[in-house]
């Protein structure tokens, strides 16, 4: 029997095969879930300055402006006080809608939950204090928007009367 010729891989060179992709998957998953944790903390950081933006276009413009989160389709958009979408040039389609399914720098990204007390929605008045819903007669109790991303939760928080904006 000639051992020269049989087409097979020998024990040794599977082994080494094996030691390879172990080595390589060491180095891909902290990667892997280092991207997730950068884009959670991007995220947290949109959502918090645009929850700021809203609040800043209340304060100058003297009209209450919402953020309405919509958790089933993964996105939010500024209204003005007649429920328009607030015009936005950076956005390709004209208005302040931002969605995390189509934006590759939140793509790791859930919105989880967006609460104001009851609702999806927070307004801001002309002082910028927050409101839950899309009307200025509910001052918001409490208004929280969780994030998660591979386990881990990020929590972006809004104070009521003052409306202060922090991540958690």
């Amino acid at each position: 029997m000639d051992l020269k010729n049989k087409n097979a891989f020998t024990l040794i060179e599977m082994l080494m095969v094996i030691v390879i992709l172990a080595i390589t998957s060491l180095m891909v998953i902290p990667q892997m879930s280092a991207a997730s944790s950068a884009q959670l903390d991007a995220a947290a950081s949109i959502i918090a300055s645009d929850l700021e933006y809203a609040k800043s276009l209340s304060i100058s413009t003297q009209q209450w402006h919402s953020v309405v989160f919509d958790k089933s389709s993964e996105s939010y958009q500024i209204q003005d006080s007649d429920g328009n979408v607030v015009p936005y040039k950076m956005n390709p389609s004209g208005y302040y809608v931002v969605d995390f399914t189509k934006d590759s720098r939140l793509s790791r990204v859930d919105l989880y939950e967006a609460k104001f007390d009851d609702s999806p929605t927070i307004t801001f008045d002309y002082l910028g204090s927050p409101y839950s819903g899309s009307g200025i007669s509910n001052p918001m109790a409490s208004g929280d928007v969780t994030l998660k991303a591979q386990g881990v939760e990020s929590h972006i928080t809004i104070e009521p009367v003052t409306g202060y904006i922090r991540i958690n």
